[in-house]
């Protein structure tokens, strides 16, 4: 079953964060699922089997000047041990469908080079690479 994420979601999502390097606690993940369901140009789906969440997806509909408007998959995991048991593929359609009825007419993903066994799946469910980049990133100060 893919449905929209719950702030009730909170424990079992940021759990799953953690396997992608990205851990936080119970409380911030539901702060940040409540934040985010107040926004229309973002949606998160999870994926349950027998009761128990097993993965999650992040889409935001961005508005870039180069591109104009797209979706774009800011983050994607499914559970140790369901991964090849299609619940990325219906994760991602979820994203892509939820994306046409925005009128978006493209999807982006950007998979980072350490995550290599991520890439023929994104290839797998018709995605193609267009670009390799390196990202940067800065901590800001208070002022």
């Amino acid at each position: 079953v893919v449905r929209k994420a719950k702030s009730t979601d909170a424990t079992r999502v940021a759990e799953l964060s953690g396997i992608l390097g990205y851990p936080v606690d119970r409380a911030a993940m539901q702060r940040r699922l409540e934040k985010l369901d107040g926004r229309e140009e973002h949606v998160v789906f999870v994926a349950e089997m027998n009761g128990k969440i097993v993965g999650w997806i992040h889409g935001a509909e961005r508005e870039l000047l180069v591109v104009d408007r797209i979706g774009e998959i800011c983050g994607l995991v499914v559970a140790e041990g369901q991964r090849a048991s299609g619940v990325g593929r219906r994760l991602v359609e979820a994203i892509e469908q939820w994306a046409r009825g925005r009128g978006l007419e493209q999807v982006s993903v950007r998979s980072n080079v350490a995550r290599p066994e991520s890439h023929p799946f994104y290839e797998k469910v018709g995605y193609t690479r267009v670009k390799t980049q390196h990202a940067y990133r800065k901590k800001l100060g208070a002022l």
